[in-house]
């Protein structure tokens, strides 16, 4: 009785993080930017500001003609602005506390870091297989 009404498939049940924004397995070319928009904050090693620049400048220059690597260096973008706001936090408040805070900001701040460096590889990897890799505990202020 039903043959004539048309369906429509269900809805993708992949997790966020194995979504693809394209609607297909990402170019080559794309996973390379992608992997890019992620790697770029390392360039804060040599800039210090390079954790958000990077991923920013990618951002601005893909946005338009590839979506998967303007989506992931978006994540990269609002990944490493969260964590210059917890970096932030955690000078002020050993400001705040007159340096005795320092006993605990300094290991805060190293595991931040270690975190920091550990995702931003994962990410990459992850960006270089076609996965649109969601970091955990981001803000996502750029939409």
């Amino acid at each position: 009785m039903n043959e004539d009404i048309p369906t429509t498939p269900p809805e993708s049940t992949a997790s966020e993080s194995s979504s693809v924004p394209s609607g297909g397995s990402p170019s080559s070319e794309e996973r390379t930017w992608a992997l890019i928009g992620h790697l770029s904050a390392l360039s804060a090693f040599v800039t210090g500001i390079g954790m958000i620049l990077g991923p920013l400048i990618v951002w601005l220059i893909k946005k338009d003609s590839m979506p998967f690597a303007e989506d992931q260096a978006k994540e990269a973008l609002n990944f490493n602005i969260t964590v210059a706001l917890a970096g932030v936090a955690l000078f002020v408040f050993t400001i705040v506390t007159f340096g005795i805070g320092l006993l605990l900001a300094w290991p805060l701040g190293i595991a931040l870091f270690v975190v920091w460096l550990v995702l931003v590889i994962v990410a990459a990897l992850k960006a270089n297989d076609g996965v649109a890799y969601r970091y955990p505990f981001t803000l996502r202020l750029v939409k």
